[in-house]
This record gives C-alpha cells, sequence and structure tokens, in this order.
C-alpha cells in the first residue's frame, strides 16, 4: 500500500495547522498546553499566544473532508489546549472521526445544527455559544466542565448512548436561556451534576433512556423565566435533584470533578463536603413520567412568592416520590392530579399554610423519613386547604386505613368533620358542636357508651326515688328504676318498664330529658356509623 505524501498537506496551513493535520492522521492528541495551569485555563482573560491558535475552517475542512489515515491507525481529531478562531461552522455535516478537545478556547459560536458525529467529547473547554439542534450522535456527547457564556441549544438533539454535562457553567442566550432541549432524546443516562446556570434550563418534552441527575446543581433563572422548565419529561427510571459530595483532596478547583469523580454517600468522607441541589426560581415538571423515583433528598428551592413562582409536580405519575428536602420559604409546592404508588417524605419539608396544593393527588402509601407524627400530618393536609375540602383527609384516611391504622384513619375523618363545621350555618354549626362534644361525630363510640353508662346510673339513682302509679292498676310490672331508666335512653327498644307507669312533676320532665338525650346519642351515633360504612 503506498501511504500518502506530505505534499497531501495543504498549503496555505499554518505551522500550528500542519500539526493538527498530521496528528489528525495517525489519531494522535496534538497538544498545545504549556504544562502551566494558568497560563493554559481557557476561562482565563489572558491572550494566548498565535502558535496556540488553528482556524475554525481547517478545523472543519478535517472533520467533513479531511485526508485518510495513515495505515494501521485510525483518523481522530484530539486537540488539548488549542485556540480556535473564527466560527466552526458543521451544521448538517456528517462527522465520521472520533473528536475530542480539551482545554481548548472557541473564538465564536460553536455550530452544529442537524449534524451527525459518532461521539463528541469537549471537556473543560470555554465555548461562547453551543448551537446544536436536531444533533444526531451515535455515541456519546459530552461537555463536562466547559464553560458556555451565552447559551446552548440542544432542541430535539439524538444522543446515543450517554449525554454528560457534569460541571458545565452557561449562561443566558438574549431570551434568558442558558440550556435549551426541548425534545431532546438521550438513549441512556443524563448525567448534569454540579452544573451552574444563569438562566432558564429548558427540557420541555425530553426523554431521557435511563437516569436523569442533576446531583448538587445550581439553577437560577433569568427574569420572567423558571430555573428548570421541564413538562411531560420521561425518564424511564429515576430523577434525581439531590445533594452530592464534592472533593477537593487533590487541590482542585471548588467545583472540579476530584478523581472517583462524585459520590452520593450517606457519610461523608475526609475531605469532601455537601453541595445539595439548588434551585433559585420555579421549577415546572408538570405531566412528567418517571419510571423508578422522583427524589428530591436535601434539595433546596428558593421561591418568590411575589413573581408567583412553584415547584409544580401537576399530574405527575411516577412509583415514588421522596419530598425530603429544605422547606420552602416562599412560593408554593403544588401537586394537583399527581399520582404517585409510594410518598417519602419529612415533616419539615413541607410549606405552610399557603404554600401547598393538592387537589387530587393520589398516593397509596406513606413513608415517613424520620418522625412524622399524626397532629403533623393533619398541618400537612390543613396547610393544603386553606379552604375547606374533603378530598385530601379523604385519601389521608384511606391510605391509614388500608396500612391497618384504623384509629388515626378515624382521627382524620374527625378533623375533616371539625374543618367542615366551620363553613356550616349556625344552626348546624351548633348541631356539630353537639355531635363533637357528645360522640366526636360517632368516630369514637366508646364516649358514646360512657355517656350513656353515665346517663343510665344518674336516671337510676333519680327514678330510685320515685314511687309513681300504674296507669292500669293490676296490668303493669313490677317497678324497677334501672331498666325504666334505661328503657327510656334507648329508642325504639321496649324493655317493658315505659308506658305503664304515671309520672307528673320534676319526674315527667326528668323522663322527657333522658328520652331527648338517648335520641341524640342515638342519632349521631348512626350518623357516624353510616360514614364508617360508606367509607368502607
Amino acid at each position: 500500500m503506498t501511504e500518502p505524501h506530505d505534499d497531501d498537506v495543504p498549503a496555505d496551513l499554518t505551522p500550528s495547522e500542519v500539526g493538527m493535520w498530521q496528528a489528525f492522521r495517525i489519531g494522535a492528541t496534538y497538544d498545545l498546553s504549556t504544562g502551566n495551569a494558568v497560563l493554559d485555563d481557557p476561562f482565563s482573560p489572558r491572550v494566548w499566544p498565535p502558535e496556540r491558535s488553528v482556524r475554525a475552517d481547517k478545523v472543519a475542512l478535517l472533520l467533513l473532508d479531511g485526508p485518510p489515515a495513515l495505515a494501521g491507525r485510525v483518523s481522530a481529531l484530539k486537540l488539548r489546549g488549542v485556540h480556535i478562531t473564527g466560527t466552526l461552522d458543521l451544521a448538517g455535516g456528517t462527522i465520521g472521526p472520533y473528536v475530542e478537545l480539551h482545554g481548548c478556547r472557541f473564538e465564536n459560536e460553536v455550530v452544529l445544527p442537524e449534524s451527525r458525529f459518532t461521539t463528541l467529547r469537549m471537556v473543560k473547554c470555554a465555548i461562547p455559544r453551543l448551537e446544536a439542534a436536531r444533533l444526531h450522535t451515535e455515541g456519546d456527547l459530552h461537555l463536562p466542565r466547559c464553560r458556555v457564556d451565552h447559551g446552548m441549544r440542544l432542541t430535539d438533539a439524538q444522543i446515543g448512548t450517554d449525554l454528560l454535562i457534569s460541571q458545565i457553567h452557561v449562561g443566558p442566550d438574549r431570551r434568558g436561556r442558558a440550556i435549551v432541549a426541548d425534545g431532546m432524546s438521550v438513549a441512556q443516562d443524563l448525567t448534569a451534576e454540579l452544573i451552574e446556570t444563569h438562566g432558564e434550563l429548558s427540557l420541555r418534552g425530553a426523554k431521557v433512556g435511563v437516569s436523569l441527575s442533576l446531583r448538587g446543581s445550581r439553577l437560577r433563572g433569568a427574569e420572567g423565566r423558571r430555573a428548570l422548565n421541564a413538562p411531560q419529561l420521561t425518564v424511564e427510571r429515576t430523577l434525581y435533584l439531590t445533594y452530592a459530595w464534592v472533593s477537593d483532596r487533590t487541590g482542585n478547583a471548588t467545583g472540579a470533578t476530584p478523581p472517583g469523580g462524585l459520590a452520593n454517600f450517606n457519610t461523608p468522607m475526609r475531605g469532601t463536603r455537601v453541595q445539595p441541589f439548588e434551585c433559585r426560581g420555579g421549577v415546572r415538571l408538570d405531566d412528567g413520567r418517571f419510571g423508578d423515583a422522583v427524589d428530591f433528598h436535601h434539595a433546596r428551592f428558593l421561591l418568590s412568592s411575589e413573581r408567583r413562582e412553584e415547584l409544580s409536580l401537576r399530574r405527575i405519575v411516577t412509583p415514588e416520590l421522596r419530598f425530603n428536602g429544605e422547606r420552602p420559604e416562599e412560593g408554593r409546592v403544588v401537586l394537583n392530579g399527581a399520582k404517585v404508588v409510594t410518598l417519602i417524605d419529612l415533616s419539615t419539608s413541607w410549606p405552610g399554610p399557603g404554600g401547598l396544593a393538592m387537589g387530587g393527588f393520589v398516593y397509596e402509601n406513606l413513608v415517613p423519613y424520620g418522625h412524622f407524627p399524626l397532629a403533623r400530618r393533619l398541618e400537612w393536609v390543613a396547610a393544603a386547604t386553606p379552604e375547606f375540602a374533603p378530598e385530601p383527609y379523604e385519601r389521608l384516611a384511606t391510605v391509614l386505613r388500608n396500612s391497618g391504622e384504623d384509629a388515626d384513619a378515624r382521627e382524620v375523618l374527625l378533623a375533616k368533620q371539625r374543618r367542615r363545621r366551620e363553613t356550616l350555618p349556625l344552626a348546624a354549626k351548633m348541631w356539630g358542636y353537639l355531635q363533637d362534644w357528645t360522640v366526636a361525630y360517632g368516630y369514637r363510640p366508646g364516649r358514646a357508651a360512657l355517656w350513656m353508662a353515665v346517663l343510665w346510673a344518674a336516671g337510676t339513682f333519680a327514678f330510685s326515688r320515685c314511687d309513681p302509679p300504674a296507669i292500669k292498676p293490676g296490668e303493669h310490672p313490677n317497678w324497677n328504676a334501672a331498666l325504666y331508666a334505661l328503657d327510656l335512653l334507648l329508642p325504639v327498644i321496649n324493655l317493658g318498664q315505659d308506658g305503664y307507669w304515671r309520672l307528673g312533676g320534676t319526674w315527667q320532665w326528668a323522663s322527657t330529658v333522658l328520652i331527648l338525650l338517648g335520641w341524640i346519642l342515638a342519632t349521631t351515633v348512626a350518623a357516624g356509623a353510616s360514614r364508617l360504612l360508606r367509607r368502607s
């Protein structure tokens, strides 16, 4: 086989471009870095010398129509510490060679819409803007530790395996958006840990084949924009909006990935610190579908009530929701219409009155993360219903009953009746107070038995001092004060004492009072029993 000669190198290349051309043909890394961390920092304002520069059109020539590899080699573009001048425009192109850029600078935006790559890796690169709508990669797209000053667009991009953008710093575009990835599809994991965005992260209608991790990230919404806007997001496994352990043991700058990467342990290792997921601005995950869980462990949401910002989880569907982050001091948490199998929550994570909405929120199991007494759980429901609504109370009671907590379920339904009572007219409200004071709306049947025993004892004691004449002499049973008092207290049931004696004056009033009290007790107990039967 005849190998290509040096004559194949274009005549107009600079010395640094010639070196890049030759490295491309053997798949070697073309390294123009100095070995000095300060001089090689791509984010520093320090100007790099011309001998570290290559022109963007020559890079495009290599990638789109480059020379064949030397015998026994695989061509690849691997650059380190290189300044790429001009605008790298690969729009609509098919790029076969492997591409890896490390610690490079771009003078202008990188234009990749509708281009096709096998694998594209840009690590710790300074990029003014990344325009990559409808980008298609057969393998990975890696952009870790890059800095993109004016936003990046990955709308409808198709990533063949993993998308890795951990520790990327992205500024806003002219419309206040940092990352626009609406309709993007990632076949496997989307890893975006410890990223910082100054503008909206938009993932509307995006699909992730495995998990989406935003551990330890800091999202800051621009004026009039949400921090995270991801309605109709689909994640086949778990969405992680949790903390991350960050290590600086090797002297790396804060936020740099240590050897071994990021961790998510329960116990901190020496030389590590915790960085929670933090969101300054609204979050919208409406209509999302998550195959395993949505995890908010140690998450921090800084919302503004003045701007009506929300953590919106309307109509999401997930087997597990882990709501155990920090309590939002402002804004609202909205769970209207959400469907969750298991809710894992922390009592101190939920906002106070007016900060929570969960109309139509369906969950089947409750697993408190730490101590969550029933009184705090009732406060949780009350916070979600500034205006009385029965459904949250009934849902909680159903879940408690299904888990075998019948006594707690009755306490929840009793709390519901007390909340409902405050919305009734005066007469109905007074009747409600009477039912509550006597038999707790029938949810505490033991109280009715106690009242019955007290009234029976009082009636027996009173009527034992009475010797009433018979209505029909010779057609009456023997006088029994205890049976007579019980016969008056029990409606409908006839014990063979009432109706045979003529009582007058005070005794007549006493018997009337016992009859009325008996009917009140019977009515309230029957009402409570009917409510329990309807729930069953």
